[in-house]
């Protein structure tokens, strides 16, 4: 297995002396949003986590290789490149890795990389889930069975607002992933900070969410949670407005006929467009959110470990 993997010198060394890490996407970097924004964004994550008292790791395939922890290099290597690094979910990575390619990993492919090499905790913008029309189409996303695989905590505001909110909760539950509402018992949808549904649990403070994490792998109970942390209210968009721009953007992206894992970056793109740019103000934002959520979260289960 280690002839495939890469550590960061600042990593393995954290996972050696058992200090906190976070791991971070990198799909996002590359197919999340245009170029230097996406650049300037990733550097900015890793300086929060480290300010927060933690070691970050931004994972990525590089020509083969699974690297957790990229160098600035690497990552403006990925931003710059954009879409062209092939998006990386768990069922992609031995072709990727075996054909010596560059894949940018999504939150399945990232969840389960972080947990081979020991990492708890990992912060993300959203994660996918069941697309809307999944009863006729079947698209569900990797992320969720991933969620039910992997004992990692994967700190997001919601699921993408694009999917349906309701099929993901039910799924999540058939899967016995808990979902936590950080500070609200309204499951955050993305862009805005609540939805019409219900997290399973609220807690509102980083120790509650740890003693949960510590508990629930104590007792054997295998899996991770989904930490649910809502965009903060002066970034949070009108629903109204941006539900709006989401079906809009599903009704192109339907009429083009775009299926398959290239329906999130089309949709995203899309809604970035017809707002203006303001959705992708508000991606930042909550990236940032959980970034800061997810360093206090691991370094309180740092402390539990000890």
């Amino acid at each position: 297995m280690y002839q495939y993997l890469k550590l960061s010198k600042e990593v393995e060394e954290a996972l050696k002396k058992g200090k906190k890490v976070v791991a971070l996407e990198s799909t996002i970097i590359s197919h999340g949003m245009p170029y230097p924004k996406n650049y300037e964004t990733a550097l900015n994550c890793e300086k929060i986590v480290r300010e927060e008292g933690c070691v970050p790791a931004t994972i990525a395939i590089i020509k083969g290789t699974i690297c957790v922890g990229l160098t600035k290099e690497e990552i403006e290597f990925i931003a710059r490149v954009g879409k062209e690094v092939i998006k990386t979910s768990r069922r992609d990575i031995p072709v990727i890795v075996s054909k010596g390619l560059n894949g940018a990993t999504t939150v399945a492919a990232t969840a389960f990389i972080a947990s081979l090499v020991g990492i708890r905790v990992f912060a993300t913008g959203g994660i996918g889930g069941v697309h809307r029309g999944a009863e006729v189409s079947m698209d569900i996303s990797c992320d969720l069975d991933e969620l039910a695989l992997d004992n990692i905590a994967v700190v997001c505001a919601g699921a993408k607002a694009i999917l349906d909110l309701e099929k993901t909760l039910e799924y999540l539950e058939t899967k016995g992933v808990p979902v936590i509402g950080y500070r609200t018992l309204s499951l955050p949808a993305f862009y805005t900070k609540d939805s019409d549904y219900k997290v399973n649990y609220q807690m509102d403070t980083p120790l509650e969410i740890a003693k949960m994490l510590y508990t629930k792998w104590e007792l054997g109970i295998t899996g991770g949670a989904l930490i649910t942390n809502p965009i903060p209210d002066e970034y949070s968009m009108d629903k109204t407005y941006i539900n709006k721009a989401i079906d809009e953007a599903l009704k192109k992206m339907n009429e083009l006929g775009i299926k398959g894992k290239e329906q999130t970056p089309y949709l995203l793109k899309t809604i970035v467009e017809l707002t203006g740019g303001s959705s992708l103000e508000a991606n930042i934002k909550l990236v940032y959110n959980n970034c800061h959520l997810a360093s206090q979260i691991a370094k309180e289960l740092d402390k539990l470990y000890d």
